[in-house]
């Protein structure tokens, strides 16, 4: 018997999180009612403001609700010369949190997958490319999640370098297998951050070869 549409519709509501069920959603719904009304109106104040002015980052894609991320904007940042390529703004927090890393990102959101339809533009590509055309780039380290198409990513992004003549690397191994190489397993190991791997393949050396 439903004694409250409200308080149903907050069940479900809180069931678009991961990995939240009925019962988990239950319990949240009567911990907030009961316990913490104060700390429920905060996570819907902070909710309502995050999904309204929470945006893209207009260099990097990551999200921020400035025109352009406060990495971006960090001249310490832009003089250091690297793009670390990521699919996952999620990605950049585990990441910084190694404090191995002095550059800026470049965010895909998500991957290369022909299957479902996703092409280069739809990962913002275009946009990298005209960086790597555009802008002074050292080095762009992919740090594409170890599976069939994050590799597929890493070395189209590769032959992109290729073109520009802009050298790629490819973040060690060891920090990406463990749950796709985020947050824990990359702090487990953040000296091995400086252990980037060359990516390139024979037809990407001799691409580079060509415009050399």
């Amino acid at each position: 018997m439903q004694t409250s549409p409200l308080l149903t519709q907050l069940m479900e509501a809180l069931r678009c999180l991961p990995g939240v069920g009925p019962k988990s959603a239950q319990r949240m719904a009567f911990t907030l009612l009961q316990r913490d009304r104060s700390g429920g109106m905060r996570l819907a104040q902070a909710l309502t403001r995050a999904m309204s002015e929470i945006g893209h980052c207009a260099d990097c894609r990551t999200f921020t609700e400035q025109d352009v991320c406060n990495i971006c904007s960090n001249p310490r940042r832009q003089e250091n010369g690297q793009i670390c390529v990521v699919e996952s703004p999620a990605d950049i927090y585990a990441i910084e949190q190694t404090g191995q890393f002095s550059g800026r990102y470049f965010v895909l959101m998500g991957h290369l997958s022909p299957l479902d339809g996703i092409g280069p533009d739809d990962i913002g590509l275009d946009r990298l490319e005209q960086r790597l055309a555009s802008e002074k780039i050292s080095e762009l380290i992919l740090a594409t999640n170890p599976t069939v198409e994050g590799e597929a990513t890493a070395n189209y992004i590769a032959e992109l370098c290729a073109e520009a003549g802009v050298e790629a690397s490819r973040i060690a191994t060891a920090c990406r297998l463990a749950a796709n190489w985020r947050w824990s397993t990359v702090r487990r190991c953040p000296t091995r951050w400086r252990d980037a791997i060359r990516l390139f393949s024979e037809q990407t050396e001799a691409a580079f070869a060509a415009s050399a």
